[in-house]
């Protein structure tokens, strides 16, 4: 079937649901423990048109929807029963009646001071892993080679690390829920692009593939990174990581409208650099079943109660 439109809408797979994002509103859709479906609605922000500009928009997306992407995964985690509320409320019943309250404030003002250093440390181990590793494995492997050749060893260790941490990533039972999750956020996509009722029956029978999906962004902000990065010397691996970060956000804006490019058209050139993307998705999605697909529905069918349809343009 031959797609009628290209849509803006986007989603992310949380716990057990799917928060899907459209043009006025953000829709949370969640199953509970009990089977039931529910959703709650998120006016999105409001923002300066400096921030739409081409190159801006990107890096300013990309903060939106780390700070956003975090606040509902946690809130799905709660309406899911990932947390098990009735557990922590029998103890602090019974931390009540033997008068050990302050005790247990303190442990939890202790456990949150935990989670913040270990956040910290993660995200400092993250940046060790994914940026001066490979630049100093790069520099041992390749002494003779340019500086435009090193860039390229080193963009390929990345690339190397992203997939095989995604591959592993998908061998656990909670991720494995969430790429099902991720792949009925695609389908569903792909459903109301084809013009299909959204139905189960409709979206099961579409690609759980999309070309502006963020795994396809993450890769393709790798490959961008390799030619800004390739001018830069190689002599001091410090002063290369510090200007490394400094072009960031040079990156990512570049790597946003290369992505935005690609979703809009579906030409020779869109479908080579959008394959790597599709297929890294092979990995972040899986096939969904029948009740993963209705949590989607009900996430994309809250979002179209508020979007205007002359203006879904991506």
């Amino acid at each position: 079937m031959k797609e009628t439109k290209k849509t803006a809408i986007g989603g992310q797979a949380v716990i057990e649901g799917i928060a899907m994002r459209g043009q006025k509103v953000t829709v949370l859709a969640c199953r509970l423990p009990d089977g039931q479906i529910t959703t709650e609605r998120f006016w999105n922000r409001q923002v300066n048109r400096f921030f739409k500009w081409p190159l801006v928009r990107g890096l300013f997306n990309m903060i939106v929807m780390m700070i956003d992407g975090f606040k509902y995964l946690n809130l799905s985690m709660e309406k899911s029963g990932f947390f098990d509320e009735d557990e922590e409320n029998e103890e602090n019943k019974k931390a009540e009646k033997t008068g050990e309250t302050s005790k247990n404030k303190g442990n939890k003002a202790t456990q949150t001071l935990v989670s913040v250093v270990s956040a910290v440390f993660g995200v400092a181990l993250s940046f060790g892993i994914f940026m001066w590793f490979p630049q100093f494995l790069t520099k041992m492997l390749a002494l003779k080679s340019g500086n435009g050749a090193k860039s390229v060893i080193e963009g390929c260790i990345k690339i190397f690390i992203l997939v095989a941490y995604m591959w592993i990533m998908s061998f656990l039972k909670e991720m494995k829920r969430l790429f099902e999750y991720h792949g009925a956020e695609h389908k569903t996509i792909a459903c109301y692009e084809k013009g299909l009722e959204l139905v189960p029956a409709n979206v099961r029978k579409c690609t759980r593939f999309h070309p502006r999906c963020g795994t396809s962004f993450i890769l393709v902000t790798v490959i961008v990174s390799i030619l800004v990065s390739a001018p830069l010397r190689w002599e001091n691996l410090i002063l290369r990581m510090i200007t490394k970060v400094f072009l960031i956000p040079f990156v990512v804006g570049i790597s946003y409208e290369v992505i935005k490019l690609v979703g809009r058209h579906d030409g020779v050139l869109s479908r080579i650099v959008s394959a790597p993307g599709l297929w890294l998705q092979r990995i972040t999605t899986s096939e969904p079943d029948d009740k993963q697909i209705e949590v989607a529905i009900e996430a994309l069918k809250g979002v179209l109660a508020h979007t205007d349809s002359s203006k879904d343009k991506w």
